[in-house]
This record gives structure tokens, sequence and C-alpha cells, in this order.
């Protein structure tokens, strides 16, 4: 195990077995939960990776909102539900929390960031107006926004460094060269005192070199050497391959 370094601000998130834990059902009953005691949290980047339906979007939903944030996502000052749909996990996870004390925060979840910009634009009274919550992140409502577009006008007007930012699957807005430039964005907020929890399946993404990965899996939860995770391998295979890939898939 990797030495804790009590600079960064979530050190560990423990998982508490008390009354209400019942690994007969969901989300308990997910491997990478019910074999796990403690998450330990790297102090720049965390990566969690899988197939849909590991887990990876329950665990980064429950820790999100064990943190303090709101489920459907924003800052800890957002108080909204389209749908509750989260589960219980969060109310079973107790944050290990570092010296240090972020001055900023987020939780973007791909899902339901239309819901967000919805919430910004409520909250400033009138939609499409730029009032001062929208003029935070960079004047221009989200919603008059291609996806990719208001997702970096998150990242470069909103995120301001020296802040916990947990997000799940970010590369759903991005192209891969946006991709990259989320990487530049990344490292610089990280170079000012930020650290990510981050879901995802871009190899792109997982590049980033300092960093621990997690593989969430039907097994349960280890870490991951990024040439060994799955979205790395098949990536790679198929740029090598694709015309005997594509010629395997198709076939007969």
């Amino acid at each position: 195990m990797r030495a804790i370094d009590a600079k960064h601000y979530w050190l560990e998130a423990q998982f508490i077995r008390r009354e209400g834990w019942d690994e007969q059902r969901y989300p308990f009953n997910l491997a990478a939960v019910r074999h796990t005691d403690a998450i330990e949290f790297h102090p720049k980047v965390t990566f969690f990776v899988g197939e849909n339906g590991a887990g990876k979007s329950t665990l980064i939903e429950a820790l999100a909102v064990a943190w303090g944030f709101n489920a459907e996502g924003g800052s800890k000052n957002f108080n909204f539900a389209n749908r509750t749909s989260h589960s219980a996990l969060h109310r079973f996870v107790r944050p290990v929390r570092g010296a240090a004390r972020p001055k900023d925060g987020y939780f973007l979840r791909a899902e339901s960031y239309f819901n967000v910009a919805t919430e910004i634009e409520k909250l400033d009274g009138e939609p499409g107006l730029g009032g001062p919550l929208i003029a935070s992140y960079g004047g221009k409502s989200l919603h008059e926004q291609s996806h990719g577009e208001s997702f970096f006008a998150l990242m470069e007007h909103r995120f301001h460094g020296k802040g916990l930012y947990i997000l799940d699957e970010p590369e759903a807005a991005l192209s891969p060269s946006r991709q990259l430039a989320f990487l530049v964005r990344m490292h610089d907020l990280i170079e000012d005192g930020s650290q990510f929890i981050i879901a995802t399946h871009s190899p792109i993404i997982l590049g980033y070199p300092d960093a621990l990965i997690y593989h969430v899996s039907p097994h349960g939860l280890e870490t991951i050497d990024y040439e060994d995770t799955e979205h790395v391998q098949v990536t790679r295979s198929f740029l090598n391959r694709r015309e005997s890939m594509l010629d395997m898939l198709f076939r007969d």
C-alpha cells in the first residue's frame, strides 16, 4: 500500500458496516462494495475503471454525497433533485480527511449535467440572461453551448483550484482532442493544489502519469497499472489491427 500523504484533502473512504448494510441487496451486493473495507485516494488523481454495471458510478456517487455534494451534481451549495434515485451507500461511507481543507469543490456526472445547467438558470432567476451564477461559469448559459463547450466552461471558469473535484465519465462530452485539452486543464488545477476522483472509460484521460487506478470488477476492487487496463489493451488492439478485428467481429 502506498503511504498516505497527509497533505491532500481526502485520504481514505471507509465503509462502515452498521444496521442497514445488507449484502443481499443493491448496492451492498456489488463486489466492489462487499469485498472492500476502505478506498485509499491518491493526492492528485484516483481513477475508477471497469465495465458498465460493475459499480463505478455507484461508488463515485456515494463518495460525492458522503463528502457533501448534491447527488445530481454541482457544488456543495446545490440542493435539488429532479428524481431521487441515488443509492443509500453514502450513509455507510466515512471520509478520512487530511489536515488541509479544499477551498473549492464540484461533483460532475455526465448523465445529470443538463439538470445542473437548468438549476443554474433557475437560481439566476431568468433563463439565458447571464446572472451572477452564470457569470461564474463564463457568462453564457450552459444550455446555449454544446455539451463539450459547456463542460469546458465549467473547467475553465468554475473550477478555481485548491479543490476536490469528483467527475463521473467526463469524456462523455469530449472529442479525443478535447480529452487531451482536459488533461492539460486538470494538470494545471493539480499544480494549483487540487485533487481529482474520476470514473472513466477513456484511455486518454486514464493516461495521466501520476495517478492511482482502481479496477472495478465482479471480483471486487483492485489497483491496476495503466497498460493492464482493458480500455488501453482493447483500444490499442483495435487501432493496430482494425481490419482483422472487424473481420473477426462481423464473422458469421
